[in-house]
């Protein structure tokens, strides 16, 4: 599992805002909010919304998004970094480390460290009653692979009762993981909505997207597609799936049975012409017949 939007809501309150001496709060959440403007991520829009202004798109410039780093932009003739402590140290800022249980976006202006954004998500109602459900089909081992800080992956873990986690992970690393996963099970299936996903979602034995918050390439690289977000739905989906090989079995084995006794009884010759329009339209019937219990 993916955390952001797959097990958790996506749905993000600012909770503290601390600044540097020379600056204000007011001017984290600024520039933070300038920056992440056009981007449609859960994080940008809490951003947005805790700032409560309307954002001149006129004084934005050009913006480049750094994966696994976050935003560089050009704002109001400035340049702007909003992003994780790794954006702060590959562009040698110096800024106080966080160390609250949350999303931290750290904000830099010119070089300069302004402060943080502290930022927290709320777990989706029906996550933990998902996870159960999975291990009670006989999933031996539920991952979360997240690029957010270890301490929020931990508690996420540890309230839905997931067996591992791996955080602070690249896009990258995600993929790496998935590979060494790969190794060790014998099915894998991988649950995202993010663009980051969209490499591991293809990479997986199974990629499943969520299709409401889910972005257009993690929709198009997944196999299934959650159109309610509900991570309950993943349960839902094996049973389907379940069922239906099962019924493409059951028609397999009867086709087969059917012709090849009805093949046999034509050699000594005791199948009638009948028989063998049985055998041919008729088991066709049967096993059509046999597949509408799909979809009950």
């Amino acid at each position: 599992f993916d955390k952001t939007g797959t097990l958790t809501k996506g749905v993000f309150e600012v909770v503290n805002v601390s600044c540097n001496n020379d600056f204000n709060k007011e001017d984290v959440i600024k520039y933070a909010a300038y920056a992440e403007n056009y981007s449609s991520h859960p994080i940008a829009k809490s951003l947005k919304t805790a700032y409560g202004k309307d954002v001149d798109e006129k004084d934005i410039g050009e913006i480049e998004e750094i994966s696994g780093h976050g935003i560089k932009a050009a704002v109001l003739g400035k340049t702007v970094l909003a992003g994780n402590k790794r954006l702060m140290e590959a562009n040698s800022i110096a800024y106080t480390e966080c160390n609250e249980v949350g999303t931290v976006v750290y904000v830099a202006v010119d070089g300069q460290y302004l402060g943080y954004v502290v930022i927290e998500d709320r777990v989706k109602a029906t996550s933990k009653e998902a996870i159960e459900a999975l291990k009670k089909m006989g999933v031996k081992h539920t991952v979360m692979l997240t690029g957010d800080k270890k301490e929020i992956a931990e508690k996420i873990a540890s309230e839905l009762g997931l067996d591992k986690v791996y955080a602070e992970l690249l896009p990258g690393d995600k993929v790496n993981h998935v590979e060494q996963l790969l190794k060790e099970s014998n099915s894998l299936a991988f649950v995202g909505d993010g663009v980051n996903d969209a490499p591991v979602l293809a990479r997986a034995d199974v990629g499943i997207a969520m299709g409401a918050m889910g972005s257009d390439a993690a929709i198009e690289a997944a196999d299934i597609v959650l159109m309610d977000d509900n991570p309950k739905n993943i349960s839902k989906a094996m049973k389907i799936a379940r069922k239906t090989i099962g019924i493409a079995k059951q028609n397999i084995v009867f086709a087969l049975a059917i012709k090849i006794l009805v093949l046999i009884l034509a050699a000594v010759g005791i199948a009638s012409m009948w028989a063998a329009v049985f055998a041919d339209v008729g088991v066709c019937v049967v096993a059509i017949l046999n597949a509408m219990r799909a979809g009950k």
